[in-house]
């Protein structure tokens, strides 16, 4: 598969990472930095043009007139949609997706479409970054929650600690404890390294536990790993630019919400915006404001600017100070797994976010959703199974007879309304949305590929 990406920033980077790792892509880089493409070359198997990421002859060197998918991932909305536009007119590339940051944009709903702007798929790095913290909110003590068949079942990492009921017990006893919920433990990360968990397995304190199981029953779940925390009420944000609003937005209506902003004339215009969220001015790395805000109080700090470094030091004087839990947005893998091992109880990163939407619309086969786990090492998709017994490698087949590359777990299906964990002897139907763990993302060709219908791709 073809796949131009335009625009080498920090998101753009990341997608060229993860998808030029895969041997049936070929990914050209268009960005106006030559010093950027240089550093990224060296580190991938590219192609990359420098220019204009929206001028026609740019994108003709960088070969959109045989693309199969257009990425446009510059920090300009603008010129995002405009080489969307040109990609269409002129070389009628099949699949254009679009970064947009502007709410406004968002929001006209008729604005994008093949008669004006032909953006077949909007990205709001921002939106999905909002989204992700608020879940985590929503749910105090897990690492990562993620949504499949429209939200009717999540994936849910979280570290065990002693206070957790399956801890030091074999995952076989899950069912005595729970006996009238359906869940699954799909995988266990234990010292950085996976496990492939069966019913003999232990649970260990300090294990990562990631588990399905339908919505109403993740908090029974959650009590299996760790003891429940109470409901958070008190949240502070630090930063008030676009996911810092966001995110005040979506949570002033049921938490208590404190933001703060160091530009005065930027923290009167949210205060505008915002019906409940107090908005202070100052440094969210400031002792004395911290303290006057009775940080001891607050239920979750988060630190959402655009500085990766003040986010870190502002985190990490709320937890010293005695906030409960403390998060920080954090652009840099290495930084992440560094402060995650330390004072930062989670490290937020708007790739990882981002990268699992890219993905749904680049993968083979009929994808729905696809969630970046353990920094990309992992992935967790959801899939429809189309076709027959007779054209398909997965439709009328039981689990235990399909052909899963290692490391990969079929952990639910859903089939109309109707949730399922899986069990060895589950069979697939035509329809079926399976939800699949792959602790190893190097083999999502031959995943790909067990989703194929005949000689080609639905």
């Amino acid at each position: 598969m073809k796949i131009l990406i335009l625009g080498a920033g920090q998101v753009g980077s990341s997608a060229a990472y993860h998808l030029s790792r895969e041997e049936a892509n070929e990914v050209t880089v268009v960005d106006m930095r030559a010093d950027v493409l240089r550093d990224l070359q060296d580190r991938l198997d590219i192609r990359t043009v420098v220019g204009h990421a929206a001028y026609p002859d740019v994108l003709e060197r960088a070969g959109a007139n045989d693309a199969d998918i257009i990425v446009a991932l510059t920090d300009s909305d603008e010129t995002n949609m405009v080489a969307c536009q040109i990609a269409y007119t002129l070389y009628h590339t099949p699949t254009k997706i679009a970064r947009i940051r502007s709410a406004e944009y968002m929001s006209a709903k008729k604005l994008f479409t093949q008669d004006a702007i032909p953006v077949d798929v909007r990205i709001s790095p921002e939106q999905l970054v909002c989204e992700y913290v608020a879940q985590l909110i929503l749910y105090p003590g897990a690492l990562q929650v993620l949504d499949f068949a429209n939200g009717r079942v999540r994936l849910v990492g979280a570290r065990a600690d002693e206070g957790g009921l399956l801890v030091g017990k074999k995952i076989s006893t899950l069912k005595e404890h729970i006996p009238n919920t359906e869940g699954r433990i799909a995988a266990i990360y234990r010292a950085g390294q996976s496990l492939q968990p069966d019913g003999d397995t232990i649970v260990q304190e300090g294990d990562e536990v990631f588990f399905i199981a339908a919505r109403q029953d993740i908090r029974i779940f959650m009590s299996e790993m760790r003891r429940l925390e109470d409901p958070v009420r008190r949240v502070v944000i630090a930063g008030g630019g676009n996911i810092g609003v966001r995110l005040a937005h979506a949570l002033e209506q049921t938490n208590q919400v404190k933001i703060i902003e160091r530009d005065p004339k930027r923290a009167r215009l949210i205060s505008e915006q915002l019906n409940k969220a107090i908005v202070l001015v100052g440094d969210a790395a400031d002792e004395e404001l911290l303290l006057e805000e009775n940080i001891d109080n607050v239920d979750v700090f988060c630190a959402l600017t655009n500085a990766e470094e003040a986010n870190i030091l502002s985190a990490m004087l709320a937890k010293r100070l005695g906030a409960h839990k403390v998060m920080a947005l954090i652009n840099r893998p290495s930084y992440a797994e560094l402060v995650e091992s330390g004072t930062i109880d989670i490290a937020i990163s708007p790739q990882q976010v981002t990268i699992g939407s890219l993905l749904a619309h680049v993968r083979r086969g009929d994808v729905v959703k696809v969630h970046s786990l353990r920094r990309g090492a992992a992935e967790a998709i959801e899939a429809v199974a189309h076709g027959s017994e007779a054209d398909s490698k997965v439709v009328g087949r039981k689990i235990e007879d399909i052909d899963l590359p290692r490391g990969t777990t079929i952990v639910a299906v859903v089939r109309g309304d109707e949730v399922m964990i899986a069990h060895h002897d589950t069979v697939i139907e035509p329809d079926d949305h399976v939800i699949l763990f792959m602790t190893d993302r190097r083999k999502i060709e031959s995943l790909e590929k067990l989703f194929q219908v005949g000689v080609k791709f639905v």
